[in-house]
């Protein structure tokens, strides 16, 4: 079966919303080199036992798990492909570890914690909150951090 990017998009919103929230300041020193390759090699550099949930042409997703938390390992296709579900999946807030054509998306400690691992960039989503901020649009954080 081939899914369509408009199957993809909620199944990866509800995702993200599912597995995003507030937490501590999670900030690696020691970035290793960004990781590529494959969701199972990226997998494995992470310590995941991938449980496989989208297995298409342009994306393939898996949860995985560490300790009590869990997170959203995807590899794309395509940089764009990657771009676009990133920019639309930012809007319903949540913490992102980006790497060349692969995400992982989970609690802000779980991605500070994988980027010890695969190395990456860490962006925001949107925050929705009622702290004054109102709507604070998400952007790179920890991109000029050396390791």
């Amino acid at each position: 079966m081939r899914l369509t990017r408009p199957m993809l998009a909620p199944a990866a919103l509800a995702a993200a919303l599912a597995l995003t929230g507030c937490g501590a300041d999670g900030d690696g020193d020691d970035v290793p080199v960004t990781a590529t390759g494959s969701l199972e090699h990226l997998a494995a550099e992470a310590e995941c036992a991938p449980d496989m949930q989208t297995d298409a042409d342009t994306i393939r997703q898996a949860l995985c798990g560490k300790g009590g938390e869990k997170y959203v390992l995807a590899t794309f296709s395509t940089d764009r492909g990657q771009r676009e579900w990133i920019n639309t999946a930012k809007d319903y807030g949540g913490y992102y570890l980006v790497g060349r054509k692969w995400v992982a998306v989970g609690h802000e400690d779980v991605v500070a914690d994988l980027r010890g691992r695969l190395g990456g960039t860490l962006e925001q989503g949107v925050r929705h909150g009622g702290g004054g901020g109102g709507h604070e649009a998400g952007q790179s954080e920890h991109a000029g951090h050396g390791g």
